[in-house]
């Protein structure tokens, strides 16, 4: 099966340059690209579930671009600062005059994209495709510079990037959890999903702690974590928590899950996450987390822990978010989670965990 809209763009003559580094801005890990020419390929994918399914098809694939190159594919996530920011990363990358074709659906926001950069530079006329659009516009590192990528301030000492969760305001389910963190904590933790670093430094906040695990998926997020959080105790993880392991298991594990897949809710992904957490922690560790009230996590909290309580943060009991300590991982646990089907990940945009 060919990609919808690129397989008939490519049938046109002189839709890319006969030679160069074709660069793909944030295509999935089951984006079909069947079309184009493999050896010439470079994928740019910081989410490391897709960075790892592009590189074993065996597409050269990294966090970041790394150019220039001598055309471009962008296909854009849902968020529109993150899209904004990948197309003129792109027009900045490709040599000046080469072509940089813009791909998405309706539903990620293509149709406004495209009407927003007729505003600005010349488009080529869109092919329409699938519930999707695709369209070209011409490198010009200078076009539409005031797009790129632009640091903000979510919180004082704190720098984000766009397309990094929560980037605009620390997440209210995280200050929740925050706030609930006993007074002092085991010497190694792991914060799973670490996004940005806020929660992490919170928790080494607290006595106790001699080493912090921050395991992020998101490369752009964790290069944040690590400007935010500088605490010599902090070790950064640029991985898949759900794949995750450690040298040595942990006393506690703090973590804020995701549970969407792009836009639908998928409870199965943060009970993967309670299974991983269950699996990295000691005999007599305790897993501290925040999700949402109506997620369905009682059964997969009672399977991997003896002691499950709810906790009530020191404002009074919340009614969107439950915070749960949950402590005693069951023997055997771990190893049954290991052998279940690993829950599908978010393949582009936010990470939502709302």
């Amino acid at each position: 099966m060919t990609h919808p809209r690129l397989s008939l763009v490519l049938d046109a003559p002189d839709v890319l340059p006969p030679e160069g580094r074709i660069a793909l801005f944030r295509p999935l890990a089951d984006t079909d690209l069947s079309d184009l020419p493999r050896e010439r390929l470079h994928a740019i994918q910081g989410f490391r579930p897709d960075h790892d399914a592009l590189a074993a098809r065996g597409i050269a694939t990294s966090a970041r671009a790394e150019g220039p190159y001598a055309a471009a594919v962008v296909f854009v996530p849902r968020a529109k600062a993150e899209a904004r920011a990948l197309v003129a990363e792109a027009m900045a990358s490709v040599v000046p005059g080469g072509p940089v074709w813009i791909d998405g659906l309706k539903t990620d926001g293509i149709d406004s994209l495209l009407k927003e950069l007729r505003a600005r530079v010349p488009v080529s006329d869109p092919l329409a495709k699938a519930h999707g659009k695709i369209f070209r516009l011409t490198a010009d590192p200078e076009a539409l510079a005031d797009w790129a990528g632009r640091e903000q301030t979510p919180a004082e000492g704190f720098v984000t990037l766009p397309g990094t969760f929560s980037a605009d305001a620390v997440d209210r389910g995280s200050a929740l959890l925050a706030a609930c963190l006993p007074e002092a904590l085991p010497a190694r933790v792991a914060d799973l999903g670490a996004g940005w670093g806020w929660l992490s430094a919170q928790i080494l906040t607290r006595p106790g702690v001699e080493r912090l695990d921050l395991v992020e998926a998101e490369a752009a997020a964790l290069d944040c974590a690590r400007r935010n959080v500088t605490d010599p105790r902090a070790r950064f993880h640029w991985a898949d928590a759900l794949r995750w392991s450690s040298d040595e298991r942990y006393g506690a594990v703090v973590m804020n899950p995701p549970f969407h897949t792009g836009r639908a809710a998928d409870p199965a992904l943060g009970a993967a996450f309670i299974r991983a957490a269950g699996g990295m922690l000691s005999l007599s560790g305790t897993l501290w987390m925040v999700a949402n009230r109506h997620l369905p996590y009682d059964e997969v909290l009672r399977a991997a822990f003896h002691e499950i309580e709810e906790l009530t943060p020191p404002g009074g009991r919340d009614g969107v978010f439950r915070l749960i300590r949950a402590s005693k991982p069951i023997v055997g646990a771990a190893a049954r989670a290991a052998a279940a089907p690993v829950a599908t990940r978010p393949a582009s945009g936010p990470r939502k965990r709302r």
